[in-house]
């Protein structure tokens, strides 16, 4: 029998998305900034560019004659970044107005 595919953690709230500045909290990353590139919810990853850096083998095809081997990004967990303010990292609020919700970081004020 085929078990229904369970998805972890969809509780959690992302508050992150595409294009934001963001600081890594935890891990070997740790410390080091990058913007983000895709988000997969029901993982709870998200992949920053030029952060978390693996070699993959990769095999030749039509449009790279020759393989090899080359580092390409790999998923770091949601808890794991933080969204990046001016004056470092910050917790995201929201403030709702006429407009509608915006976001803001927490520290600063400063509308993300």
């Amino acid at each position: 029998m085929a078990r229904a595919k369970q998805i972890r953690g969809a509780h959690v709230p992302v508050r992150l998305r595409r294009d934001d500045q963001v600081v890594v909290i935890a891990g070997k990353e740790r410390g080091k900034t990058g913007r983000v590139l895709r988000i997969d919810i029901e993982r709870q990853r998200v992949l920053v560019e030029g952060l978390n850096l693996v070699k993959k083998t990769m095999r030749p095809t039509q449009q790279r004659q020759q393989g090899g081997i080359s580092e390409v990004e790999a998923p770091i967990h949601l808890s794991n970044v933080m969204i990046a303010s001016s004056e470092g990292r910050s917790r995201i609020r929201y403030k709702v107005s006429d407009d509608g919700k915006s976001r803001v970081a927490a520290s600063t004020g400063q509308e993300l």
